[in-house]
């Protein structure tokens, strides 16, 4: 017998379990499947795990300043395997809380693979039909395969077999030079493993504000990461010495080095193949699902969120995309999409870095009277106080205020951005954040005192 539901949301990553809690809760009767993990490569192979090991990297890496004090830190008996298995305790226990979400709403798990065989009907991979009126597909992405550097899980690894790796590799090549790559190095670095970090284009993080990505590459260097940019990768041989690379800058400067691995994130696709979606005839580009200002397909009853559709490949993009969707399908007035410039991307290394909007380059060759202006932590108390005043606080705005762009580097930066990325959404004039009173000793009061910087009068500098 055909079970049937008003939803039937495709994946239980933060995309497909969020759309599927906020429709239980606006009524909806809804199922979602999910063939592997419940939390998705987020909370399992991703976000959660990779953060619980860069908190366990600063706990080493801080471990120095102990010194200081007269404390003597011996390594002696370090096991990384400990580390590891302490990141996939935090996944499990927050897997199973996602479990506990879905249940607690009434939303049903199938822990089946599900493929569309109808506008309204999925069938499962046990043959059961389930329909619906309205199916989300949430599939997420996977790490992209590069040709000549695919990944094998043994010596050529992805960021998936990274995180679930047991053992720390003593000399890695990462190929990649994004957020995930930035992370990845500052992670294996801080627990004493030979870091190579290789990036094609002019500067790390490619998609960040170019004064920030120079001020990561320069903290990196400093810990004796070795950093290669606007030069390519490949791999020369693979062998029981471990894996020669050959790394090949702008002017054609070649040289090589062997690791114990090879590390290769530089990218990532969609998983939209073996759904059914060009059966049921939902159009596809460049593996992507087309869709509307609201998330919906061609076909009516059939959206897409997170990965799978042309938007910032981040968690909490596809989280308010799922919620944006139900919302929309009950009928739910002031129901609008994420302004893409006003989305916060974050890097978790040391430094952090986060930013949003356009960045210093681009707002001055599109508007000659955009206003930039930078503050140094080393001008906040908190940040001296903490021994954490590398790096900066940086805005853009138009003429009359309104911040187009924000960006920094340092301590805590991944939470300090969302004051701006506020003010920049509401439209508050960037005089007003200036106005406002911020305790002190915080490391908020840099973003004060950068934001006074468009009426030139901050004080501590």
């Amino acid at each position: 017998m055909e079970r049937t539901f008003d939803l039937i949301v495709l994946g239980a990553g933060p995309g497909g379990y969020v759309a599927a809690i906020r429709g239980a809760q606006l009524g909806m009767k809804v199922a979602v499947l999910e063939k592997k993990h419940v939390g998705g490569v987020c909370l399992n192979i991703g976000c959660i795990p990779s953060k619980n090991l860069i908190s366990s990297a600063a706990l080493v890496s801080g471990a120095g300043k102990l010194a200081g004090f007269g404390v003597r830190t011996d390594f002696t008996g370090f096991d990384y395997g400990s580390v590891h298995a302490q990141s996939r305790m935090a996944a499990e226990t927050l897997s199973k809380g996602i479990r506990y979400l879905l249940d607690k709403n009434g939303v049903t798990l199938v822990e089946e693979a599900g493929r569309i065989t109808g506008p309204r009907e999925v069938t499962t991979a046990s043959g059961e039909k389930l329909s619906a009126q309205n199916i989300i597909v949430a599939t997420g992405s996977r790490p992209r395969q590069i040709p000549g550097l695919e990944a094998d899980g043994e010596q050529i690894f992805s960021s998936d077999d990274m995180l679930l790796c047991k053992e720390l590799p003593k000399s890695i090549c990462i190929i990649g030079g994004g957020a995930i790559g930035c992370e990845f190095a500052y992670i294996l670095n801080s627990f004493g493993a030979s870091v190579s970090l290789v990036e094609m284009t002019e500067h790390l993080l490619p998609n960040e504000d170019a004064e920030v990505a120079k001020a990561l590459a320069m903290a990196f260097k400093k810990k004796k990461i070795s950093v290669h940019l606007k030069s390519k990768a490949e791999i020369v041989r693979k062998d029981d010495q471990g894996v020669t690379v050959k790394i090949t800058d702008v002017k054609g400067k070649a040289k090589e080095t062997t690791v114990e691995k090879v590390l290769v994130v530089t990218g990532r696709v969609p998983n939209t193949e073996d759904l059914g979606l060009e059966e049921v005839g939902v159009e596809l580009e460049k593996g992507f699902v087309k869709v509307n200002e609201y998330y919906q397909t061609n076909v009516p009853s059939i959206y897409g969120i997170g990965d799978v559709v042309p938007t910032p490949m981040l968690a909490h993009v596809a989280s308010k995309e799922g919620e944006l969707v139900v919302e929309y399908i009950a009928g739910k007035s002031g129901t609008e999409a994420p302004f893409v410039p006003y989305i916060p991307g974050c890097v978790y290394c040391e430094p952090q870095v986060a930013g949003f909007g356009v960045t210093e380059e681009s707002a001055l060759a599109q508007d000659s009277e955009a206003k930039v202006f930078k503050f140094p932590f080393k001008g906040a108390g908190k940040a001296v106080a903490i021994g954490k005043s590398e790096g900066f606080v940086k805005i853009i705005t138009d003429r009359d205020g309104q911040i187009v762009g924000a960006h920094i580097i340092g301590a805590d930066a991944t939470e300090l951005i969302h004051e701006l990325v506020l003010a920049a959404w509401k439209k508050i004039p960037v005089q007003e954040v200036a106005k406002m009173v911020h305790a002190h000793p915080t490391l908020s009061e840099a973003v004060m005192e950068c934001c006074r910087g468009y009426e030139d009068w901050m004080i501590h500098i």
